[in-house]
């Protein structure tokens, strides 16, 4: 686990989003919609795969960090269609792979935002400040991560099994 705690915000900064955005880009969609769902399984059995501020129970899934972990099937689904139907053959795959990872990663922090404004009832403002803004700035190195190891993954795998002349 890798969790950092912030004063003012119940939310952890984790590295969970780049592994919900790395299996969208390797793996199948339906893949990565089944990987992601066993993982909320798990966690909601009580083994300790959800970062461990909270709850290591369903009741996780109830808490401030619901919203995020919720969304990590929708986000993978769309992260691996959109990679999918956005790439070219024989062109850069890190393009496309950074706008499906950003708009995966946009649909988690939308979605977050909006479980927490459900359980605290704050303005749009307050949830801004406390569930996107603090998040921004590493949610861009996760996508610009993700994008470029399935992008060098999937040409090591290309070369690979390249069939010399």
């Amino acid at each position: 686990h890798v969790s950092v705690p912030l004063w003012f915000t119940p939310v952890p900064v984790t590295l969970q989003t780049f592994a919900v955005l790395l299996l969208g880009l390797m793996l199948s969609p339906r893949l990565s919609v089944a990987t992601m769902v066993a993982y909320l399984a798990e966690g909601a059995a009580g083994l300790p795969v959800f970062s461990p501020v909270g709850s290591a129970t369903f009741l996780h899934l109830l808490g401030p960090t619901g919203g995020y972990l919720l969304s990590y099937p929708a986000a993978a689904w769309l992260t691996g269609s959109l990679f999918r139907r956005l790439r070219r053959p024989g062109a850069s795959r890190f393009v496309p792979a950074l706008v499906a990872a950003a708009l995966g990663s946009f649909l988690i922090l939308l979605a977050g935002a909006a479980w927490l404004a459900v359980l605290t009832h704050q303005g749009p403002l307050t949830i801004f400040a406390l569930a996107v803004a603090p998040f921004l700035a590493g949610d861009v190195l996760k996508v610009v991560a993700a994008a470029g190891a399935a992008s060098g993954l999937s040409r090591l795998r290309r070369s690979r099994t390249a069939v010399p002349e």
